[in-house]
């Protein structure tokens, strides 16, 4: 059976319960597209939940899910052309400084979810042991790139310090066929994979060594102006089907089936891993909360890298007015 992770504190679900989804008023439902910047994935569970319980409904919303790139939609949504994105701390920044109006509305996950994945025989245990290494990732941008940078930071080494392999999206295999030392991917993604198959790895995800603004939901500063109730209706529709989520695994893992084309193909057990993992990259004693310090090493690591000049007003990109 699928180990329940309740560890919400009463808090978070007080403060739901109080605060609630505004009813919903007489009329045609606010139909909302969502760019979820991956294809259909368990990871997406809370929106699945949040869509099937009635959350969003009962708020006078429709939410269709779009699935095409994180870059996209913050494209959409800084051009004002969608109401609504999902989105990493990172991609809020560089959309900013680009002068693109985005607003991070809602911490989903409290966890920055990059980590890097070494075979156990390698000797790496720690990000001060990737000195001298070759690290294999997708290419020399978004989020695995920021994450391995935020890591060698903590460990106060340069990208100098490292061979950096563009290798797309085959961490796994070239990982298997020694082909790099390690590798950087997802904690709720090739780690589990790689288990899967029979592979001994040593995993250290970022969020270990430093704490950066994640993925969450996003508006743009017109919406916020205009229609704030809009804004908080979105939010706390997500946020019930966040906490239904971590409070009953199994419940959230049946309703995604609906949701995931050809789900009766994957590996079930390895989906329930992932789910747990993301769940454990998700939790907080306040769902849905930004951390500012998260954020200022967000921008501390931005800016180290060069991705842009000069610091933002990071009061401007993100605010938890919106969050119970």
């Amino acid at each position: 059976m699928f180990k329940r992770l309740i560890a919400i504190v009463v808090l978070s679900a007080l403060a739901l319960n109080a605060c609630g989804t505004p009813t919903a008023t007489p009329g045609p439902l606010v139909k909302i597209r969502l760019p979820m910047g991956y294809i259909p994935n368990i990871q997406f569970a809370p929106f699945y939940v949040a869509v099937d319980k009635g959350y969003f409904r009962d708020a006078g919303i429709q939410v269709d899910f779009d699935y095409s790139t994180e870059t996209d939609g913050v494209a959409l949504l800084g051009a004002n052309q969608i109401s609504f994105s999902i989105a990493s701390g990172d991609q809020v920044l560089l959309a900013r400084a680009q002068g693109l109006p985005v607003v991070y509305v809602m911490a989903w996950y409290q966890k920055y979810p990059v980590a890097v994945i070494a075979k156990k025989d390698s000797g790496i245990a720690s990000p001060a042991d990737l000195r001298g290494r070759k690290i294999g990732l997708p290419g020399l941008y978004g989020a695995s790139y920021i994450g391995l940078r935020a890591m060698l930071r903590s460990a106060g080494l340069q990208e100098s310090d490292v061979t950096l392999d563009s290798i797309g999206y085959n961490q796994r295999e070239a990982l298997v066929a020694d082909q790099e030392q390690a590798v950087v991917g997802y904690t709720a993604n090739e780690p589990i994979q790689l288990a899967a198959d029979g592979y001994d790895v040593t995993t250290l995800p970022v969020s270990d060594y430093v704490e950066l603004a994640s993925n969450g939901i996003l508006t743009n500063e017109k919406t916020i102006a205009e229609n704030p109730a809009l804004v908080r209706s979105f939010v706390q529709a997500a946020l019930k089907g966040l906490h239904d989520t971590i409070a009953d695994p199994d419940q959230a893992f049946e309703i995604s089936k609906k949701y995931i084309p050809n789900f009766d193909q994957l590996n079930a057990t390895v989906q329930k891993k992932v789910l747990t993992t993301s769940i454990g990259d998700w939790q907080a004693a306040v769902l849905g909360q930004s951390d500012p310090q998260a954020w200022q090493n967000m921008q501390s690591v931005l800016l180290d890298m060069g991705l842009y000049a000069k610091p933002l007003d990071l009061n401007k990109a993100f605010t938890n007015d919106f969050v119970p």
